[in-house]
């Protein structure tokens, strides 16, 4: 199972009409039939997606190109332009659903609700959200998995469901990711299970990736982390890609600070007073 992000080229919108919210959910539907996937939970926000997913024998990175590839291509025809219209390539984290599934749930549920877009994730239309709550049908999402986990019992597990979406998210559960692998969300012991003894809790071997996933998680862009800004998600991203790289034996935090355009020594003390600091 993988929580999946796909954003458009420098946060633009990706969606124009009501007519491309149906296409994507066309190409994925027609993904998930051909590959043997499911997705469990989706949401659709102006300038980019949530899907939880889960594969089978189909790597993943097939199923979104079946899924990005035409609908950027079919969109860039309609307004006829050209160029990047994905944000390089799509964000997948690996889940362990036993300790994370129903708070992955709530928080791409409650995304358009974070962004003020409306006041409750029942306002919004274009999210999973509804096949959980039974109000809409939508065949193509898997919402038996998630339900059990809250009751055998259908009718009493949509409504502890709805109980759980009158909570607030405080923050997003992706800042939980593993702190020696911020691709997987969950324990060692989980990553073990999984990708056996070949994951040795360095499986980011670039400071590229690493800015990635500090992007996924702090919620900044890479041109954020490369400009002068000092508002706290910033430094705390920069923070972190150094200490991970520092501690995976990927870059020196002078390496690193080249990557974000900052004086190396400078750098060091930023660094500094945010350890203080936390």
């Amino acid at each position: 199972m993988y929580h999946v992000t796909l954003r458009g080229n420098h946060r633009r919108d990706i969606f124009f009409t009501r007519a491309d919210r149906h296409l994507l959910t066309t190409l994925i539907r027609e993904a998930i039939e051909s590959c043997g996937a499911q997705v469990h939970a989706y949401c659709y926000m102006p300038n980019h997606i949530h899907l939880l997913m889960q594969v089978d024998r189909t790597p993943l990175g097939k199923i979104m190109l079946l899924i990005a590839s035409p609908y950027a291509r079919r969109v860039q025809a309609r307004l006829e332009t050209t160029g990047h219209f994905f944000e390089r390539r799509y964000h997948a984290v690996l889940v362990d659903t036993d300790a994370y599934l129903v708070t992955l749930l709530r928080y791409i549920h409650h995304n358009p609700v974070r962004a003020s877009l409306v006041a409750t994730p029942d306002d919004y239309p274009w999210s999973s959200h509804h096949a959980y709550l039974g109000t809409r049908a939508e065949p193509w999402v898997t919402t038996d998995f998630a339900l059990r986990m809250l009751d055998s019992e259908r009718r009493r597990a949509i409504e502890r469901y709805k109980s759980l979406m009158t909570r607030p998210i405080a923050t997003s559960p992706l800042a939980e990711c593993n702190a020696r692998d911020p691709r997987i969300l969950g324990s060692d012991s989980f990553a073990h299970k999984l990708l056996g003894d070949k994951w040795n809790g360095q499986l980011s071997t670039s400071v590229t990736q690493l800015i990635e996933d500090a992007c996924t998680r702090f919620g900044v862009t890479t041109a954020e982390l490369q400009s002068s800004s000092r508002l706290a998600n910033v430094t705390g991203a920069r923070s972190w890609v150094a200490e991970q790289a520092v501690a995976a034996g990927i870059a020196s935090r002078a390496s690193v600070a080249r990557h974000f355009n900052r004086y190396a020594p400078s750098f060091r003390r930023t660094l500094r007073q945010s350890r203080s600091r936390g």
